[in-house]
This record gives C-alpha cells, structure tokens and sequence, in this order.
C-alpha cells in the first residue's frame, strides 16, 4: 500500500517535473527568437533535469530497471549466482549510503549560496539526492536476502 502510493507519487512527479521542463525549455527558446532571451531558463532548466533525473534513479531503482549485464553472473552455479546476487544488492546498499549522506553535506554548504539568475539556493539542486540515496539504500537492502528466500531458492531471479 505505502510502497504502491510511493510509486504513485513519484511518477506524478516526474510527469510534472517533465511537463515543466519542457514549459521552461519553450519559453528560453521563444524568448531567444523573439531578441529577448530569459536569464533564468537555463538555469532553472538545470534544477528541473537534476530533480527528473533522480526521480527516474528511484523509479527504475523500485522497478528494478537499472541496466544490469548479467552475462556472467546467468553462467553461474546457483549457490555462486545467489552470493554475486547478493553482493550486488549490498553494493547498491552502500551506493545509496553513500549518496544520501554526501548529498546531506552538499545541502548544507550550498544553502546560503544563491543561484545566478533564480531566487534559490542552489543547495535545491542537491535536495533530490538525499531521498534517491535513501531509496536506493533501502530497496538494496530488501533485496539483499531475496536470492535466499525459500520460495526463491530453485531459480534465479529476472529482474
């Protein structure tokens, strides 16, 4: 329920962000014809890509949609393709740590540094880190055990 609310979410998030990215891009290229170019189109085209793009890091990462070549990993034993599997998941653990905790750093030094031709404090271009690290960090670590899961224990799971 909660996770099906946050998928929800977050693809109504990310048709706004596209929706608006594409209002912001339209209006720089119309301003730029009409001689009379917007300041803060490229700008505030920046913030909207990073805020898109970590909103599709977390719906492929609850999807399980990141490109994997599993090449190798298919050619394993099944004791041998579990513990890969598994380090796989733990090191998208320790990814999205990693992420979610710097990211926390970034906010805070660029808080009181406004950006160029907007209004914001260019730490909002670091805001959707923290939550697709956390994210990432979470659904790493409930996947960790799914290889060993008895319902999944015969066969190698297609993600």
């Amino acid at each position: 329920m909660i996770l099906t609310l946050l998928d929800r979410t977050l693809a109504a998030l990310a048709g706004l962000l596209t929706v608006a990215l594409l209002g912001v891009v339209t209006a720089g290229i119309v301003s730029r014809g009409l001689n009379a170019p917007f300041a803060w189109t490229d700008e505030l085209s920046g913030f909207l890509m990073v805020w898109l793009a970590c909103c599709g890091w977390m719906m492929a990462t609850r999807r399980n949609a990141h490109i994997r070549i599993r090449i190798l990993q298919d050619r394993l034993p099944q004791p041998a393709w579990r513990a890969t599997e598994a380090a796989i998941q733990a090191a998208m653990v320790v990814l999205g740590a990693v992420v979610a905790w710097k990211s926390l750093h970034l906010i805070d030094v660029n808080s009181d540094v406004e950006a160029v031709t907007l209004p914001l404090a260019t730490a909002w271009l670091y805001v959707p880190l923290a939550p697709a690290g956390l994210l990432t960090a979470l659904h790493g670590l409930s996947e960790l055990a799914r290889p060993y899961r008895p319902e999944d224990a015969n066969e190698k799971i297609v993600t």
